[in-house]
C-alpha cells in the first residue's frame, strides 16, 4: 500500500502512525503533530499523524468526543499545511467519508465497525487509503472479507491493524498469530496502545496500562509488522480520551527505537 509518498509493506521502512486520540484543541494538536514530525525525522521513518475529529464509541455518553467534522477537519488541514505530514482520522458514518477524504490521507474504520459493509464501501470508494482495526470479536482470518469489500469498492491501499481481542472482563489479549494471518491479506499494523486498553475498566471510561505497550510493540516487531500505531500525548494523565494507555512522547520515541533495532536484527539474520 501507499500513504503519501511512503510505500508500506514487507521490505519497506516501518510506517509510524501516532498522535493523540482525539482533537482537544487547535494549538495542542499542532504541537503534538510537530513532535510526531520531529521524532519521525530523527528516526528516519515515514509518519502519519493520527487524531480524530470525533470519537463516537466512548464508554459514557458524557465523555468528550471531539470538535466534530467541520472544525476537526479544519484543524487537520492546518496540521498538513504546517508539518507536511499525512493525516489519519476515524470515520463512523457513511456521510463522513467523502468530506473526511478531502483532508485526510487515511480513513480509519474503528474496530467495532469493521463489519459495517456500507461504511467500508463508502470509505473504500473515496480513493484514500483505508486502515481497518480488527474487531476485538473477530478472528484474524475473517479480515479477508473486509479486504474483499474494500477491493470491490475500488480501494487499493489497505492496512489492517491488530489491537487486541476481548478476553474476559475489562481486558484484551494479543494473539501474535493474528499478525501472520492478516499479513497474508494486506500490510499489517500493530496498535500498541489500544492493545493495553481495559474497556470500561474505570466504570464510565476505559482504563489501561501504558507500561505494557512497549514490550508488546517489541514482540510485534519480532513477529513482523509494517506499521506501528501509538497514541501519544504531552500529558497522558490529563488527556481527554484514552489517557491511561497513551504514551508520553519520550516513551514513544524509545519504543520506536527499540522496534527499529529488532527489525534490523531480523533483516540481518
Amino acid at each position: 500500500m501507499k500513504v503519501g509518498r511512503a510505500d508500506v509493506g514487507p521490505g519497506h521502512p516501518l510506517l509510524l502512525i501516532a498522535g493523540p486520540c482525539v482533537i482537544e484543541g487547535e494549538s495542542q494538536t499542532l504541537a503534538a503533530a510537530r513532535k510526531v514530525a520531529d521524532v519521525a525525522q530523527r528516526q528516519g521513518l515515514p509518519a502519519v499523524f493520527k487524531c480524530s475529529f470525533d470519537k463516537a464509541n466512548r464508554t459514557s455518553g458524557k465523555s468528550f468526543r471531539g470538535p466534530g467534522l467541520t472544525q476537526g477537519l479544519r484543524v487537520l488541514a492546518k496540521v498538513k499545511q504546517e508539518t507536511g505530514l499525512p493525516v489519519l482520522t476515524d470515520v463512523h458514518e457513511v456521510a463522513q467519508c467523502v468530506p473526511a477524504a478531502e483532508v485526510a490521507d487515511v480513513l480509519q474504520i474503528p474496530a467495532f465497525l469493521c463489519r459495517q459493509t456500507d461504511l467500508i464501501f463508502a470509505a473504500g470508494a473515496t480513493g484514500r487509503a483505508v486502515n481497518v482495526k480488527k474487531g476485538q470479536f473477530l478472528a484474524p482470518g475473517d479480515m479477508k472479507n473486509v479486504v474483499a469489500k474494500l477491493l470491490e469498492a475500488g480501494c487499493r491501499d489497505v492496512l489492517l491493524t491488530e489491537r487486541g481481542t476481548t478476553f474476559g472482563y475489562h481486558d484484551l489479549v494479543v494473539d501474535y498469530r493474528g499478525l501472520l494471518a492478516m499479513r497474508k491479506l494486506a500490510p499489517v499494523c500493530f496498535d500498541a496502545t489500544h492493545s493495553v486498553q481495559q474497556p470500561a475498566g474505570q466504570g464510565d471510561r476505559s482504563g489501561g496500562d501504558r507500561t505494557l505497550a512497549p514490550p508488546l510493540a517489541r514482540a510485534a516487531a519480532a513477529v513482523g509488522i509494517d506499521a506501528l500505531f501509538c497514541e501519544v500525548h504531552e500529558d497522558p494523565e490529563r488527556a481527554l480520551s484514552d489517557g491511561p494507555n497513551s504514551l508520553t512522547f519520550a516513551l514513544w520515541e524509545q519504543t520506536v527505537a527499540d522496534v527499529q533495532r529488532i527489525r534490523a536484527a531480523i533483516a540481518g539474520r
